[in-house]
């Protein structure tokens, strides 16, 4: 079993680079075979997916809905949870053990781990949107702007 997950990163590693062998150029919709868009003789007309590459309409659907999962239930429900944490720390500490030191102690740490979970989801969060902004992506999954020559 263990000879087998020493081959997987090789796997891995191959699939990665050998996908884009995989895509082919778009082909015109009235090109003869063997023609790609760009040298159609007849100026056939480009799939709906660009000018070249692969034709990524079918998977937008379950991107975007994975995406609003991820924005709209995932991350709020995690914040809902931090901020529970973080509240039943304050309970503890000043109300349930404003007489026990054993009880404030475990409302600080409740505290301390309430405030770390906000500050990592407010900062992997901040980090996913400097890094789309700087690459140019936008919230609403487009794909980047073609280079012109």
């Amino acid at each position: 079993m263990k000879k087998i997950f020493r081959f997987v990163p090789f796997v891995l590693l191959f699939a990665s680079f050998g996908m884009p062998f995989l895509a082919s150029a778009a082909v015109a919709a009235n090109c003869p075979p063997g023609y790609i868009s760009i040298d159609c003789p007849n100026g056939g007309t480009v799939p709906q997916g660009g000018a070249g590459g692969i034709n990524i309409s079918a998977i937008t659907p379950y991107s975007l809905s994975i995406i609003y999962v991820i924005n709209f239930i995932f991350v709020p429900v995690l914040m809902a949870i931090a901020l529970i944490v973080f509240l039943w720390g304050v309970y503890k500490y000043f109300i349930l053990g404003a007489t026990e030191e054993k009880s404030r102690i475990d409302g600080r740490q409740f505290v301390l781990w309430g405030i770390i979970g906000f500050v990592v989801i407010l900062s992997v969060w901040g980090l996913v949107a400097v890094v789309g902004n700087t690459l140019g992506l936008s919230p609403g999954g487009g794909a980047p702007p073609t280079p012109t020559l």
